[in-house]
């Protein structure tokens, strides 16, 4: 389904397989065609972790574009004492990742890009989230859902990870996956 978004009137194409970013839109009463977007999400050398989301984004905005559409792209990363978590490799990796963020406040960054062919509009989000101290039964029986595994930072906070939660500063829908008032911002 495809119909005009805010803006210049042309219909969004947002380029995520996120069924999080999907129900996000959806909930926002935005319309749009999902068609995931296939790039290379290695970092460079000497990126910081707010280019590398922001560039991300463009690339996946850029990558499903087409002539009378605008395009959506996002990333997410989660980033603690300077260091980058994407998704976790495997259960192993999930598990050491919410370790580490056992009773520690870490960054949420979330880059956004809307493109139209003529005009590239790009930004980020960031939101400081703080988990309570993890007990290592409750981390494992978590992995074991297999939610972990397709987060950044190995965490959902709209599934399970909720109760790990201590304090949220800033967007919550950004945590998810999608800050939606960038993304009205950008749309507008």
């Amino acid at each position: 389904m495809t119909s005009s978004a805010p803006g210049n009137g042309l219909p969004l194409v947002l380029a995520s397989a996120s069924p999080r970013r999907v129900r996000l839109l959806r909930a926002a009463g935005l319309e749009f065609e999902q068609r995931p977007a296939h790039i290379d999400e290695s970092a460079r050398v000497g990126e910081s972790a707010e280019r590398y989301v922001q560039r991300l984004a463009e690339d996946k905005a850029r990558a499903v574009w087409h002539q009378g559409c605008r395009t959506l792209g996002a990333d997410t990363v989660v980033v603690l004492e300077g260091r980058v978590l994407c998704k976790p490799r495997d259960a192993s990796h999930a598990r050491k990742m919410l370790r580490s963020l056992s009773g520690r406040s870490h960054r949420v960054l979330t880059g956004v890009t809307v493109f139209d062919g003529d005009d590239v509009r790009t930004d980020f989000d960031e939101t400081r989230v703080r988990f309570r101290r993890l007990e290592d039964p409750e981390i494992t029986e978590y992995v074991a859902t297999g939610e972990p595994l397709d987060k950044a930072g190995g965490y959902g906070i709209q599934g399970g990870a909720a109760n790990f939660v201590e304090s949220i500063e800033g967007s919550r829908s950004n945590v998810v996956g999608l800050p939606l008032e960038l993304v009205a911002r950008l749309l507008g």
